[in-house]
């Protein structure tokens, strides 16, 4: 890695407002040529997706925090830079509000600090679960 290279994330992870299983398994479908999601629990959904030869194990928990569901990708190899590009690419394609993390923690961060992305675009720091909705 150079010093102008971005970080590389070992994992995404992002919280949709609704999570629709057709609309999601879709989504995966295109964006990493994963199966549709699979029942692995009470409330949680895995499936696995390919690309470039990467393996990408995928994770649906739903009402993860404050009615909120956490999409766990486990793999570096994901097409998106970041978690807050992958929140960009969730929210336009699903039309719903996704929240990420800021960036990558590290001690001392504000564990609070999340990034509110709409179905616009639009984005906005905020302090959750204290974000007043």
């Amino acid at each position: 890695m150079t010093p102008e290279s971005p970080p590389t994330y070992p994992d995404i992870e992002i919280y949709l407002a609704k999570a629709p299983l057709e609309a999601l398994s879709e989504w995966l479908a295109a964006a990493i040529g994963a199966e549709p999601l699979a029942p692995a629990g009470k409330g949680k959904w895995r499936t696995r997706g390919r690309l470039e030869g990467h393996e990408i194990p995928v994770l649906l928990v739903e009402k993860a925090a404050d009615g909120f569901a956490s999409l766990w990708f486990d793999s570096p190899a994901t097409p998106w830079e970041s978690d807050q590009t992958c929140a960009h690419a969730a929210a336009t394609t699903l039309g719903c509000e996704v929240r990420c993390s800021l960036g990558g923690w590290q001690p001392g961060d504000d564990p609070d600090r999340f990034l509110r992305v709409l179905p616009d675009g639009s984005e906005a720091e905020i302090h959750w679960p204290d974000s007043g909705h």
